[in-house]
């Protein structure tokens, strides 16, 4: 009998619902950490895609809806004293085994602000990366933006650097809603930053937005997506608001007994199918259940296509995640642990979990289901596995619930209902175990 699909519940309550990894982050132990030892010292997997993220967690000030390990209260020493840990830590890897002789698929500088730090700082970040590991081949190089941290000098510094796709962390044109949610910047510095942006001529420019923040209306939505949409940007991730337990929102939930104050599942996941109707009808296409793309030039997202089959990412900064040679790995979550450690010349590493064949399985798979579509022929080629009769139950449930269809016998295509939902009922395919624990 296939089984009942649970849908999330209609009201956004405090906990995680976008699914970014698997197994549980919760299911990360420090005990595991002699299997990053082990995957770091095997030989090169020169056929595997290799990328290096860069955590910068530095803000103007903290949004109300982040759950990002960030500060806000560090000054410009203690901002290089951090740089140069990472540097360190890079060259640490550089010396690992199993790194030898393999070149960069992609590079990623996320944060945090990663646009929060001086031309100078930048320079010098780079330079000291630069001394170890190289992304002038790389595909891609992308750079997070908080608008109002920009100057254009900054920009065509990360130009010259060799970034190929910037990400602007619009979320909303509404400057109300903006200071309601707790944003550094307003509307008009969104518009200045683009503007210098094009002037500067990165290949992508990508801008982010959020569906259902503090304050949204449906009138507010549609301007935000009307004003979006004229920017013509190259692409554009739309994320629906969560709360996980560790945001500022969150706490006063469940500290004060709150009520939620998002807005609820059905409707965030309506505004989202109205930017992707909107998009659509100049001739953008819907790329995964987040992201919209032009179709008037090449679009890739070289980090998540990666990642989603499998690839090898080193994660550099405090807190930041790792998968490698089929092993999670999380950085130390204390900023002054993480420099003590590297200042110590050892790798500054918190927990791990080592997958197994199963579980890199279902990573994957569920990972891949977010683009909206999985081919069959890939997982029988990799796992030696037909998804659809291993998750049988499952599958036929979701077809059942109008969530998906199987093409063929390989084939699997979620609906526009299903890619607008997909976080929701991925967890049927996660192993018991990692059901009944907190996902983070």
């Amino acid at each position: 009998m296939a089984t009942t699909i649970e849908i999330a519940p209609a009201k956004t309550e405090v906990g995680n619902y976008f699914v970014s990894n698997y197994p549980a982050f919760s299911q990360w132990k420090p005990e595991h950490l002699p299997s990053v030892a082990e995957a770091l010292n095997q030989a090169p997997r020169t056929d595997a895609a290799l990328g290096l993220y860069f955590h910068i967690p530095f803000c103007r000030k903290r949004c109300k809806f982040c759950y990002f390990k960030v500060y806000t209260d560090k000054n410009a020493s203690q901002i290089e004293l951090y740089l140069d840990a990472l540097i360190k830590e890079n060259e640490i890897y550089s010396r690992q085994p199993a790194l030898q002789g393999r070149q960069l698929r992609f590079a990623y500088f996320g944060g945090g602000t990663p646009s929060y730090i001086s031309d100078k700082q930048l320079r010098h970040l780079v330079e000291g990366l630069s001394r170890h590991v190289s992304w002038e081949n790389a595909e891609e190089v992308t750079f997070e933006c908080e608008p109002g941290t920009l100057r254009k000098s900054k920009l065509e510094t990360l130009k010259e650097i060799g970034v190929t796709r910037l990400s602007l962390g619009i979320e909303h044109f509404d400057d109300a809603i903006l200071e309601a949610n707790g944003r550094a910047h307003l509307s008009p510095e969104i518009y200045e930053a683009y503007q210098w942006a094009r002037e500067v001529d990165f290949p992508q420019i990508n801008i982010d937005l959020i569906a259902g923040m503090m304050g949204e209306s449906e009138e507010r939505w549609r301007d935000t997506v009307r004003r979006a949409v004229e920017l013509e940007p190259d692409s554009v991730t739309i994320y629906q608001m969560e709360l996980p337990y560790n945001t500022p929102i969150s706490q006063d939930m469940i500290k004060l007994g709150l009520d939620s104050p998002i807005a609820d599942w059905p409707t965030k996941r309506r505004w989202v199918d109205y930017a992707f109707e909107q998009f659509e009808a100049r001739g953008y296409s819907v790329a995964s259940a987040y992201t919209i793309a032009t179709t008037k030039k090449p679009c890739r997202f070289i980090y998540t296509d990666a990642l989603w089959h499998g690839g090898d990412m080193i994660g550099l900064g405090v807190s930041s995640f790792s998968h490698f040679g089929g092993v999670h790995f999380q950085n130390a979550h204390s900023f002054e642990e993480y420099v003590r450690l590297l200042e110590s010349d050892q790798l500054p590493l918190l927990r791990a979990l080592a997958l197994t064949p199963k579980q890199m399985l279902i990573r994957e798979m569920v990972l891949q289901l977010k683009t909206g579509a999985l081919d069959g022929e890939y997982f029988l080629a990799k796992f030696g596995v037909d998804v659809w009769s291993e998750f049988q139950d499952a599958y036929e449930g979701l077809e059942a619930e109008g969530m998906l269809n199987r093409d063929g016998d390989q084939m699997i295509a979620l609906t526009r209902r299903g890619l607008l939902q997909v976080d929701s009922f991925l967890p049927k395919f996660f192993e018991p175990e990692s059901r009944l624990v907190r996902y983070a």
